[in-house]
């Protein structure tokens, strides 16, 4: 009979967020995969586990995850983990849940933190419906092109971003979506210096550059969907502006068309006139 797959979440930031299941299930099982052995491994050693640790990471996730499959298959269980939260939430673990499914191996989650439902939580933004859209791309002009596709997106939408670039896709979330539109910032959640703000987004975006909302750690920005049958005219004038700062008037009608369902020679006559 074969082993378990735990896919296990763990605290991002706060100990005390791990739960008891959690607890037993690190400590009970044959191996812990983890994204960071040395990350994982000081968790261990606060809660006085001694299980073995390999792993397993983007570079050498498709390398590893024959040799734990194996290790399901003759009947040991294996702990799967990341950094923090809860994994395959922009994290590893993809190719391991989908072989051990494959497999015909029994995959179990032990739920817990997540930095998505945390922020979202508390946002104070509607969460009725939502979609988690991860790290944007680190290249503005791609980063842009993502973000006017986007544009309107009637569902709440979650992004995970850095410390060094948080202030430039602020920037061009603004630009994008237009600075009256509700967000929120939660800045390292769970952690002794958390920072929780719902503003417009061009508050946000000056409560940054003045350092309100301090440059340190690691950020969740939660933004309100699009009132898509509200919007007026000068949203779409907007977006075409911003678009066509960094791309050409044919890309920029192109992508605003996708963005907004409207036809594209209209948006590109209506690009030029703004240019005009």
């Amino acid at each position: 009979m074969s082993g378990t797959l735990y896919v296990v979440a763990t605290p991002i930031g706060n100990l005390e967020d791990l739960t008891p299941r959690a607890l037993k299930t690190l400590a009970t099982v044959n191996l812990i995969a983890a994204e960071d052995t040395r990350h994982t491994g000081r968790l261990l050693i606060h809660i006085g586990c001694k299980t073995r640790l390999l792993a397993l990471h983007d570079h050498n996730e498709e390398k590893v995850t024959g040799s734990i499959i194996k290790m399901l298959l003759d009947g040991d269980s294996v702990a799967l983990v990341s950094d923090a939260g809860t994994p395959l939430v922009s994290d590893p673990g993809f190719r391991l849940v989908r072989e051990a499914h494959a497999n015909g191996i029994t995959v179990a989650p032990i739920a817990g933190a997540s930095a998505v439902t945390a922020a979202l939580s508390c946002a104070g933004i509607a969460t009725d419906r939502f979609c988690f859209e991860g790290f944007l791309p680190s290249r503005q002009a791609a980063r842009r092109e993502a973000l006017a596709r986007l544009a309107r997106e009637t569902r709440t939408m979650i992004f995970y971003e850095s410390v060094h670039r948080v202030l430039v896709s602020i920037e061009d979330m603004a630009a994008a979506f237009g600075t009256d539109r509700q967000a929120f910032i939660g800045r390292e959640l769970t952690k002794l210096h958390e920072q929780c703000v719902q503003e417009p987004l061009g508050k946000l975006l000056q409560l940054i550059r003045d350092d309100t909302i301090v440059g340190k750690g690691e950020f969740v920005v939660v933004v309100a969907g699009s009132k898509a049958e509200n919007e007026s005219p000068f949203e779409v004038d907007r977006l075409l502006t911003a678009l066509s700062s960094r791309l050409s008037a044919k890309d920029a009608a192109k992508i605003a068309a996708q963005a907004t369902g409207l036809k594209r020679n209209a948006l590109y006559e209506r690009l030029l006139e703004l240019k005009d």
